[in-house]
Parts: structure tokens; C-alpha cells; sequence
């Protein structure tokens, strides 16, 4: 965003007024506002250079006093507001450790007015969202790879620290004038938040994060796979204008058609079929590091291919139906069964035994006369045993075989 269109919105409420000094940084107007927090453009009087200044402000939670304090709504939300305050803190000494082109610098962060601030350069580009919204048709090949070398020359950087973004989206990219990429938006303040409040936002696109983001189970684990499933995810999208379906759909049937299978012009199929490995539902079958990522790039290693998507049988999945809720203090299990019952798959028809002949001798009437079978059953008949054949199955109670 520019400065004139910043300046030409309104000015939120909720944010500092212009003029307001933090420290040697000067307020100059709002560059954006966001469900966690405010970005103001600023002027730094010592080193005489404009910067960009992130404020905590998680406006489902708190609102700012006349005297620029930030309060709580309510009480009961200040442990996540702390938990919420202390990732930002966190987020902000962690960039500030990185030195890449293509991660946001921190130049420098505090605490004050009952919330916390981050300082950083100004980008002056676009998002890649809009940049693929601007082209009148898909990019090829040549430019993304220049795209992707050097995000992920950022990515192993961060994996190489045990920092994983799990936010990459074509939003959270930034596209500077001279054409380099930026990585946004670490997403750890509201990871945690999150986590601990359902009355915020959540913090996954759907579209973008694999299935591991939607568990914190012990066999289901987050690592470089995961930020790579997201990047490919973008890749798809600069593709062909959508993101691909959700991992949680394609969980349960991964019915997305493999790029290398579709006519796409300016790019190989083997650059499309990196894409699809990037994509693959499972964790490991995806590349688990971008070193191996990179092999397949320049060709020095094959990249496994996908399987076709196939349709899913008509008999594979039932129906789900909804039950009344368990009375309180029911068990969890005896919880989750009455809350969603799933049907099971209907199986083939099992195929027709052939048809055996024995010679079947009349049994003789038993008292009363003979009975006659009830509408709708078989017959019971009694067969002449042969050699060798099993013994008849058992009988309802209170009947005995023929004599």
C-alpha cells in the first residue's frame, strides 16, 4: 500500500493518532489494520528514515483508554492477552535474529502502554495475491522459479533454527518493486491465541495448511513438509488462479487432479510434478527438507509421481448422521459416539454360491401335520446324510431334528 492510499482511508478508531511519539519514532498514519494488531507508518528522528511500527492489538480482546492504555474487555481474556503478548515479544526476538532478503528484519521491539511494538523497514511492493490478481495469464515456468530460490533459501534458514512459518500463503508474500520476494507474517501471537480462545479468528487457510496443522496428536508432527505443502499450495494457486481443495477433504479422498496431468502452458511436467510432491496429502510423502526439494529442482533427483486422482466408488462413505447429545457427565468416548455417528461402507454384494444337488428324502410328519413354512422363508428341509458331509447347524430352541 502506498502512502497516499494509506492516507486517503479513514483512520480506524481503535489505532494511536497521528503524531503520537513512541520513543525517537514519530506516527505518521495507519498502513493496515488486522484482527491481532495495527501497522503504522513512522518516522525514526535518529536515523532520519521512515519504518513501519506492528502494535499488539488484538481487538476481540481489548480497546484503547484516552490516555493510549490498552484495557481489557473483560477479565477473564487476560491470560490469553498475556499469552497472545509474550508470542508477539517472541515473534519480534526471533526475526530480529535473521538476516535473509526475503524475511522481514526487526529492527527493534518494546513494551509499552500495556502492549507490545515492533520496528521494521517499509516494503513498498504488492502481495503476491494481487500480483497474480494484476496478470492477465498464469506465470510460467522461468518466473517461479525466480520466486521460489529465494524464499527458499528463507524457509531453510528458519527450518535450519527449528522455526517453521505455517502461514506461507500468496497473502503473507510481499512482491518489492525490484522484484525479490518477502516473507510475511510468522502468525506465532496468533498460533497461540488460537490455541487458547475460540473467539478469534483461526489461524489456518484451509486451503493452504496440510492436514498435520489441524492435530497436535504424537504420530502427527509439524516440520519442513508442512511449510512446503503451503508453498506448493501457492505455486497451485499462481498456477491456475485457485488454491487446491483442503487437506481435510483430500484426507478422506484426494480427488485433486495432478498438475503434471493437465496442459499448462511455459512449464514442464517435471516442474509440475514437484508441485504435485510438494502437494501429497501425507507428510511423508512429501519432501521432508528443502535441501531434498532442491535436488529435484535442478535435476539432480527424480521427484515421485502422484497417482491420478480417481473418483471415489459410491460405496466408500455412507452418511453422517447427527445424534442427540449425551446426558452431562457422559463418557468422552460415549460423548464423541452420540455426538456423529458414521455410517459404514456398504460392501460389494458377495457373489452367488453354485447351486448342489442332494437327494432329499420327505421327512416324516410330525404330530399334528406337517408344518407349513412361513410366508416369506425358506422351507426347512432334512437332507440325507452322505459320507463325509457336516453335521446340520443348530436348531431354535424347543425343536428337535426329524427322526
Amino acid at each position: 500500500m502506498s502512502t497516499q492510499d494509506a492516507s486517503l482511508k479513514a483512520y480506524p478508531p481503535s489505532a494511536l493518532p497521528r503524531g503520537t511519539r513512541l520513543g525517537e519514532f514519530e506516527l505518521r498514519h495507519v498502513l493496515g489494520v488486522g484482527g491481532f494488531g495495527i501497522v503504522y507508518l513512522a518516522f525514526d528522528h535518529a536515523l532520519e528514515r521512515e519504518v513501519a511500527i506492528k502494535e499488539y492489538l488484538p481487538a476481540t480482546l481489548v480497546g484503547r483508554t484516552e490516555t493510549m492504555q490498552v484495557s481489557l474487555f473483560s477479565q477473564s481474556d487476560a491470560e490469553t492477552f498475556a499469552l497472545g503478548l509474550k508470542s508477539f515479544v517472541n515473534e519480534a526476538r526471533l526475526l530480529a535474529q535473521f538476516d535473509h532478503p526475503s524475511l522481514l528484519k526487526v529492527l527493534r521491539f518494546w513494551e509499552a502502554n500495556g502492549t507490545a511494538y515492533m520496528a521494521m523497514p517499509v516494503l513498498r511492493g504488492h502481495t503476491l495475491k494481487d500480483v497474480r490478481l494484476d496478470m492477465q495469464q498464469p506465470p510460467d515456468e522461468s518466473w517461479m522459479r525466480a520466486l521460489l530460490e529465494p524464499l527458499l533459501g528463507a524457509i531453510e534458514r528458519l527450518h535450519a533454527q527449528g522455526v517453521y512459518h505455517r502461514d506461507i500463503a500468496p497473502d503473507n508474500i510481499q512482491i518489492e518493486p525490484d522484484g525479490h520476494p518477502v516473507l510475511l507474517d510468522f502468525g506465532a501471537a496468533r498460533r497461540v491465541i488460537g490455541d487458547k480462545s475460540q473467539s478469534l479468528t483461526a489461524i489456518l487457510k484451509p486451503a493452504y495448511a496440510p492436514i498435520e496443522q489441524y492435530a497436535e496428536a504424537g504420530s502427527v508432527k509439524q516440520g519442513p513438509w508442512t511449510d512446503l505443502y503451503a508453498l506448493g499450495a501457492t505455486l497451485h494457486y499462481l498456477l491456475l488462479g485457485r488454491p487446491p481443495s483442503p487437506a481435510t477433504a483430500r484426507a478422506v479422498h484426494d480427488d485433486l487432479p495432478p498438475l503434471s496431468a493437465q496442459d499448462l502452458p511455459g512449464c514442464s511436467a517435471e516442474f509440475l510434478n514437484v508441485i504435485d510432491w510438494m502437494l501429497a496429502p501425507r507428510p511423508a510423502d512429501r519432501p521432508q527438507t528443502v535441501s531434498a526439494l532442491r535436488d529435484v529442482l535442478s535435476g539432480r533427483a527424480p521427484a515421485p509421481r502422484r497417482r491420478a486422482a480417481e473418483p471415489a466408488p459410491p460405496w466408500a462413505w455412507e452418511r453422517t448422521v447427527s445424534q442427540a447429545p449425551p446426558a452431562p457427565g457422559a463418557h468422552a468416548a460415549q460423548a464423541t459416539h452420540a455426538a456423529t455417528l458414521v455410517m459404514p461402507p456398504r460392501l460389494p454384494p458377495a457373489p452367488a454360491a453354485p447351486a448342489r444337488r442332494h437327494a432329499v428324502s420327505a421327512a416324516p410328519a410330525s404330530r399334528g401335520g406337517p408344518r407349513h413354512p412361513h410366508p416369506g422363508r425358506r422351507a426347512p428341509c432334512t437332507a440325507n446324510a452322505q459320507p463325509g458331509a457336516a453335521a446340520p447347524g443348530p436348531r431354535r430352541p424347543g425343536r428337535t431334528a426329524s427322526a
